[in-house]
């Protein structure tokens, strides 16, 4: 096997799919000029045809240099033209949609997992005013009594202004931001139910049916008086469809470590190829016959592809498989490894974006590992007996998938289910059975002719399944919380990682040697953060609302100014365990938030409700809290601050007299609620 990896990097298209990624990677980072990048693609492509037609062997030093350069430009390029900012139609450069009131014209594109106050759509912008604009935007309609779901492909008229997406509030908090940007949504609209007129005509596409069919069977399936519970359980594993989920089933799902397949995968696709070759057995294999097959397992993959949303980790799935089943009809002993380099290449061509999404990397990642880790954990026993047999190919893939996913999961989840392998040896069985059935009810539920003890079927095996998962997850001691990974220990781990399997497979001298320099590669890591840590020194006021918290941090030690409510369970405040969570730090001491700090030579002065401060005095900052009754024109007069900060405690109302009067002396003027968090460092 290791042989047979090192053969698949040396296959030239390895080595260009790897070129192709670095592009994209590049263009991602360092945001190159797009001038220069289709200056260098036109130049790089006149090389690589030169030497295409001068060059006697397509093996040389000079023209394997210009492919994989080539293929390098062709992702920097390949991300620039796919992504949505930098075409000139796209409403980021609009210039007042972002100040002021404009009519938009948008269709839905899809629906998201509701709010508690507003129910959330992906939508696609039109038209701006009279002007053609493109983009994709999130549409929060606010809650009022019962609001009726909005097709998919309703084109809508709304009068508002957009909200680009605001940048954490808080330090070290989930970059909700980042997350949009990463799927070219870069801004929202807020709108109230009133404020939305709903066109006539409806955009009918793949989106439109797609949606229709899901909703057709669910539909069919309530007729049949299918619990709502297992109901949202059910569209999850077969269609992909987490909205209506409850909160508390995910979160049985993560503790439990099989979160992942309510996002349709390899596994799920993997069904369906075994179940529609099952299905298609009585078709001869003769050529037509074959060619049948094909065309039928090509449909039925793509169809559920289709159904299931076409999630990253659904595409990726679907292609791949796609592949297998091409190979098989064509005879050929399918490579794995190459298929997974097709599907990588031909996905990102097309969709760049995916390779920023955590769904796609995890899946990859672990469908990697099992294949290229599995068999040499398979190949340290062989039962005998066939149940055990079944069981231990269970235990390899589950080790496998989790050996491979952990440093990602970490660095993204910060958690680790302890049980993962339990839940998977009782579950995989089970979820065939679902897999299977599910299909089946859902083909029979799109035709409205589902005998009742096939839903009913389907409803206990979900039950007991959702009952299965509570009880391993209600072993919270099992569960190890907020483990904290820096980015480079990331890289490191899998390079140790990568190292250790390498050597395990066939054990070398030199192997070893790369074990131990992987090993000092993460000690140098982690010695880097640590002494980067150590060193730092930081005061942060934060976007509470409930009470006003302010943060000093030295090194790894912190000390917490807030009241007495989060003084008795600071450890329950989301807030500050993002912060103590991201710096690796440790609240050392708790203290009741103070008038007056010193922070690096700062004089910095905290104005509570009391609205007493002193007159003999003037600070370098003002920190407004608990929307305070002063006179502000008065305050700014007599102490003269550098800057002036408002907490989220305050008032909006007050934030802006605040605002009006620090800009009418000039001083900065600093509100989180707005702006986010301030870092003094």
């Amino acid at each position: 096997m290791y042989f047979r990896v090192m053969k698949v990097l040396q296959f030239p298209l390895a080595r260009i799919t790897i070129g192709f990624v670095l592009g994209l990677l590049f263009a991602y980072y360092f945001h190159p000029s797009a001038l220069i990048v289709f200056t260098l693609l036109i130049l790089s492509i006149s090389i690589f045809g030169l030497l295409f037609y001068s060059t006697k062997s397509k093996l040389s030093l000079y023209f394997g240099m210009a492919t994989y350069f080539l293929s390098f430009i062709i992702g920097v390029s390949n991300q620039i033209v796919h992504l949505d900012y930098f075409q000139k139609s796209n409403y980021v450069h609009h210039k007042t949609v972002f100040e002021q009131p404009h009519f938009l014209y948008i269709t839905i594109r899809e629906k998201l997992k509701s709010a508690t106050f507003s129910s959330r759509y992906i939508a696609i912008v039109n038209r701006i005013d009279t002007k053609e604009q493109t983009g994709k935007i999130i549409l929060n309609i606010q809650k009022e009594g019962e609001n009726k779901d909005l097709t998919i492909g309703s084109s809508l008229l709304i009068k508002g202004t957009l909200t680009k997406n605001k940048p954490p509030n808080n330090p070290n908090q989930f970059n909700y931001s980042k997350y949009l940007e990463n799927k070219q949504i870069y801004a929202q609209l807020y709108v109230a139910d009133d404020q939305i007129k709903v066109g006539t005509q409806i955009q009918k596409n793949i989106w439109y049916y797609s949606s229709a069919l899901r909703t057709r069977i669910i539909r069919n399936l309530e007729k049949n008086h299918f619990n709502k519970t297992e109901l949202n359980v059910a569209i999850a594993l077969i269609m992909g469809q987490q909205q209506d989920i409850s909160p508390e089933i995910i979160r049985d799902y993560q503790y439990a470590g099989a979160v992942h397949i309510l996002s349709v995968s390899g596994l799920h696709i993997g069904f369906i190829l075994l179940f529609a070759n099952f299905v298609l057995k009585p078709i001869p294999n003769t050529k037509r016959g074959s060619f049948i097959k094909l065309i039928i397992i090509l449909l039925s993959l793509s169809m559920f592809g289709i159904i299931a949303g076409l999630a990253p980790s659904v595409v990726r799935s679907v292609t791949m498989f796609s592949f297998v089943a091409i190979g098989n009809h064509l005879r050929r002993s399918v490579n794995i490894y190459h298929t997974l380099l097709v599907s990588v290449l031909l996905i990102l061509l097309f969709e760049p974006s995916f390779l920023f999404d955590v769904g796609f990397q995890l899946s990859y990642i672990a469908l990697f590992f099992i294949i290229w880790l599995q068999p040499l954990l398979a190949s340290t026993w062989h039962p005998k007996h066939k149940l055990l047999k079944y069981i231990w190919d269970i235990l390899t893939v589950s080790f496998a998938a989790q050996i491979g996913t952990l440093p990602l999961s970490i660095y993204y989840f910060h958690q680790f289910p302890g049980l993962f392998f339990v839940t998977n040896l009782i579950i995989i069985p089970l979820l065939s059975i679902i897999m299977i059935l599910g299909v089946l009810v859902m083909f029979l539920a799109a035709f409205n002719s589902i005998p009742i003890f096939l839903s009913q079927l389907l409803e206990w095996s979900i039950y007991y399944l959702n009952k299965i998962i509570n009880a391993i997850a209600s072993l919270e001691q099992f569960i190890i919380r907020d483990i904290p990974l820096h980015y480079y220990l990331l890289i490191s781990s899998y390079l140790l990682l990568f190292a250790v399997i390498v050597w395990f497979k066939k054990p070398s001298f030199g192997k070893l040697s790369f074990v131990l320099l992987s090993i000092i590669t993460i000690q140098i890591s982690y010695f880097k953060i640590h002494t980067t840590t150590i060193n730092e020194k930081e005061l942060i006021v934060f976007n509470s609302k409930r009470s006003s918290l302010i943060t000093e941090r030295e090194g790894i030690n912190i000390r917490a100014y807030t009241n007495d409510n989060l003084l008795k369970s600071p450890q329950q405040n989301s807030l500050l365990q993002s912060y103590l969570l991201g710096n690796g730090s440790t609240i050392k001491q708790q203290k009741p938030l103070q008038n007056f700090m010193y922070f690096n030579g700062k004089k910095i002065f905290v104005l509570d409700s009391s609205g007493f401060y002193p007159k003999n005095i003037q600070p370098d900052i003002i920190v407004l809290t608990q929307s305070t009754k002063v006179n502000a024109e008065r305050l700014f007069t007599v102490m003269k601050p550098s800057l002036v900060i408002a907490d989220a405690s305050n008032f909006k109302n007050i934030q802006k007299q605040w605002k009006a009067s620090c800009k009418k002396r000039k001083i900065p003027f600093h509100a989180t609620g707005e702006k986010g968090f301030y870092k003094l460092n």
